[in-house]
């Protein structure tokens, strides 16, 4: 094992994330959220409803 320090470590973690996730993200369309604020009689609240849109 490589004597890796705390900052190493950190270093590794995202870069091994990022080999994994980056074909994903080149092969997938981008997609746009959409945010709605309604206003919910059953909370007595404003809430804000984000959907997904491909």
């Amino acid at each position: 094992m490589a004597n890796l320090t705390r900052r190493g470590f950190i270093a590794a973690t995202l870069a091994a994330g990022t080999v994994r996730s980056l074909p994903m993200l080149a092969t997938k369309p981008p997609v746009r959220h959409v945010v709605t604020l309604v206003y919910d009689k059953g909370l007595g609240m404003m809430r804000l409803i984000d959907r997904a849109v491909r």
